[in-house]
């Protein structure tokens, strides 16, 4: 439904330890908060929800494994979790990044101390990005069903790109740890 975009993976090596904590303290209370926000009830009696999830974990975590590694400690990949979000709502879209990363994770392919940094930046700001636009086209009830499916799905995709690749490499600027290319200056 919704178009995915390309944003960085960003490997521990990169990051200074100050970065990594407090990527840590950002992720687990955003963790509390979306577990403590599902409807655990219904997510336990309604097997095609449990399917739902369970294949949109499954899609992320196939999707994630499709991605460019660089030997600079940066990798890019599809994000998927404005698709994501608008199917399962917020706190179990946040709840099934955070499985499909444990699955990068257990595979290798994810570094654990960069676990909270990449969560913010692959999972909860996406899901506040796309979230927010799905609220606000919400309130606004259009009448038509593209309309919908522009506001909601392939804009927050679109603008989920354009915020979390800048915030990345602002952060790995602001480290100063990663040697960002020289031709980023010219943009």
């Amino acid at each position: 439904m919704a178009a995915k975009g390309i944003v960085q993976v960003i490997s521990a090596q990169v990051l200074s330890g100050t970065t990594l904590t407090l990527g840590w303290l950002g992720y687990v209370p955003l963790l509390i908060w979306a577990v403590s926000r599902v409807r655990w009830v219904e997510l336990f009696t309604d097997r095609r929800r449990q399917h739902l999830l369970f294949g949109t974990v499954f899609c992320l975590f196939a999707l994630w494994l499709v991605r460019r590694d660089f030997d600079t400690g940066v990798s890019y990949h599809f994000i998927g979790m404005t698709a994501v979000t608008l199917l399962l709502d917020w706190p179990l879209a946040v709840l099934g990044g955070f499985m499909a990363q444990l699955g990068l994770l257990a595979l290798g392919r994810q570094d654990l101390a960069a676990l909270g940094v990449n969560g913010l930046l692959l999972i909860g700001l996406p899901v506040l990005i796309t979230e927010v636009c799905a609220i606000v086209v919400e309130r606004a009830q259009p009448r038509n069903l593209f309309v919908y499916i522009f506001c909601s799905g392939f804009f927050p995709a679109a603008l989920t790109v354009l915020i979390c690749v800048p915030a990345a490499l602002g952060l790995l600027w602001l480290d100063g740890r990663f040697a960002l290319p020289e031709w980023l200056s010219d943009f």
